[in-house]
């Protein structure tokens, strides 16, 4: 994913540059601003003028972008393709984090291989609005959340950032919990789960100061923690070896028959754990970080084409490490039972073989207990290799994550603090309540969170897949050539309904399951609902009128936000735009 030779660009990309609204008069955008918009355009810009930038308070590498080799008449490049490589698999990582590692272990226990089509699709899901979270970023020269900032109302806008800070936290307490258990494993208890918890902010720290090195560098590191995973996770299968032809059979032949509620509750889990709210917010931002002159379509075209192709490649290697894991615990653990894995660990006398009870119940697996059912069946090294895997995936999830909750807090907040200490603010959220947890509670109670942050992240979801729809297909912000085709419209409206109903079906069960059943918490759960759904519909409307459907300004009460502030997302019919509204 590097190269030392790779050509940077010094380039300023200040918040005031010609790619954005507060633009130099001097500069005239192509297609020209619609008349009819001209004058509220020029207005609500001046409200939301952003403040510059300067070396001490850039996230990403503005001052640095990697630059595009040239090329002519060339339908494809792969210079151009190892240029444009590097933000896909950054996204990537979102997809191999510790609460997809132990989604796929879950799911192998549960269902055996026939989960693996599900696997297959969420990742396809995921493809798809990645890749209009990346358009959005090539085309505007913005991220996900800066566009929120200029189009969505102070209010609104405020509630959408608590929701993405909500699952950025879960995220966030996933991987260090994580990355504490394989500390934990590899010094044989000698670091407990909250010394884990201190020492991943401590590396999140050191290892950001790569960036100090140079984009790529700071690439090829995280391209070296994913080939760390597939390394680790692809020996186990090695040494686990799984039936071949029915791992092909789960991953092309859809159906679970004979699956109980159980595997039914994992499948949604599955969709869940992998389609991530945060990561349409980081993709966004990854792709600036490349020499797009976005004035020119040709070049914007070809950046698209390649930050998919990327995309796809990066999203295909997470699968294949995805599938690893699911096919080793599939053959390990499906329908193994707690009394014969515990007795399996007092014949190699693993130390950490207590964790397995003495009854006849199924394996309720996790990622520690996986880890010591490796070292109790193939021996201690497989729990070692387990471990430096998880650390991996742990440890590389963790930064990207830094780097989101940086993006999201500049973005919404339009604010300028200095690196080190949106890193340590971003961290100090994140890392509290998985702190106090791993050094209060037993390690069960602290893998056991999987589920519960699962569905935290699962509500989140619409506050990442309606901006990110609303604003691709809006003709103002993404021009005629650019913005969402009526296909695309249907088949992404369509796949995030989905996403969003599997979701909630799969929140409401796990509500059913471990409320208490007292009248108070019910109404809580009600009234949060209503807060809920009353914010996604608002934002709902904002998406009609980005697809067209202006008579959304008529509502009453509503229609009077939606004029003022709605910053005219669908393009008048009296004006010709056949081109992107340059940002």
């Amino acid at each position: 994913m590097s190269s030392n030779n790779e050509p940077v660009e010094n380039k300023s990309d200040t918040r005031n540059s010609p790619e954005t609204p507060a633009a130099s008069s001097n500069h005239a955008p192509w297609p020209p601003t619609p008349s009819s918009t001209t004058n509220s355009t020029t207005t609500l810009t001046e409200q939301i003028m952003l403040s510059s930038q300067d070396e001490n308070y850039d996230t990403y590498f503005t001052e640095q972008k990697v630059k595009i080799p040239k090329s002519e008449h060339e339908m494809f490049s792969f210079r151009k393709l190892w240029a444009f490589t590097g933000p896909g698999f950054l996204m990537s990582i979102a997809y191999l984090d510790p609460g997809n590692i132990e989604s796929d272990l879950q799911s192998g226990a549960a269902a055996n291989y026939k989960l693996l089509w599900i696997l297959m699709w969420a990742t396809i899901l995921g493809l798809v609005m990645q890749r209009l979270s990346a358009r959005l970023g090539t085309v505007t020269g913005l991220h996900l959340a800066e566009v929120c900032y200029r189009h969505y109302p102070l209010i609104p806008r405020l509630l959408v950032w608590i929701m993405v800070e909500i699952a950025i936290i879960g995220s966030d307490m996933q991987e260090v919990i994580g990355t504490s258990i394989a500390l934990y494993l590899l010094s044989n208890k000698a670091i407990p789960l909250w010394g884990g918890v201190l020492i991943t902010v401590a590396d999140t720290f050191t290892f950001l100061a790569l960036d100090r090195y140079g984009l790529r560098k700071l690439e090829a590191f995280f391209g070296f923690l994913i080939l760390v995973m597939a390394i680790t996770f692809g020996y186990e299968y090695g040494v686990a070896k799984p039936d071949q032809l029915e791992v092909l059979r789960g991953i092309f032949v859809p159906g679970c028959s004979g699956c109980d509620n159980r595997s039914l509750l994992q499948a949604v889990g599955i969709i869940g754990a992998v389609i991530m709210p945060h990561n349409l917010y980081l993709h966004s931002a990854l792709v600036k970080s490349r020499d797009v002159d976005r004035k020119k379509k040709e070049e914007v075209r070809e950046a698209n084409k390649y930050f998919f192709i990327e995309a796809c490649v990066a999203l295909l290697c997470s699968f294949i490490i995805n599938v690893f894991v699911v096919a080793v615990f599939a053959k390990g653990l499906f329908g193994i039972t707690n009394q014969v894995v515990h007795d399996r660990c007092n014949s190699t006398n693993i130390t950490h073989g207590d964790i397995f009870p003495q009854n006849d119940d199924l394996v309720d697996a996790d990622i520690y207990k996986a880890g010591v059912f490796l070292g109790c069946t193939f021996g201690i090294a497989c729990m070692y290799i387990w471990c430096i895997g998880i650390l991996a995936a742990g440890q590389s999830s963790t930064m990207t994550g830094t780097y989101v909750g940086q993006f999201a807090m500049e973005g919404f907040l339009n604010l300028r603090w200095k690196r080190w200490q949106r890193v340590l603010l971003t961290r100090t959220i994140a890392i509290t309540p998985t702190f106090f947890i791993a050094f209060y509670q037993h390690i069960n109670d602290l893998t056991g969170m999987n589920d519960l942050l699962n569905a935290v992240m699962s509500l989140q979801l619409p506050f990442a897949l309606i901006p990110t729809l609303t604003f691709t297909s809006s003709q103002r912000i993404m021009g005629d050539d650019f913005k969402n085709g009526l296909f695309t419209k249907i088949v992404a409206s369509g796949l995030s309904l989905l996403v969003i109903a599997i979701n909630l079906w799969f929140v409401i069960n796990y509500l059913n399951a471990y409320l208490s059943g007292q009248w108070w918490i019910y109404m809580l759960v009600a009234l949060g609902g209503i807060f809920y759904f009353g914010l996604i519909i608002y934002l709902t409307l904002f998406l009609a009128v980005a697809f067209g459907f202006t008579f959304c300004g008529s509502i009453p009460i509503i229609s009077q936000h939606l004029n003022e502030v709605a910053y005219h997302l669908h393009a008048s019919d009296d004006t010709t735009d056949n081109g992107y509204q340059a940002f």
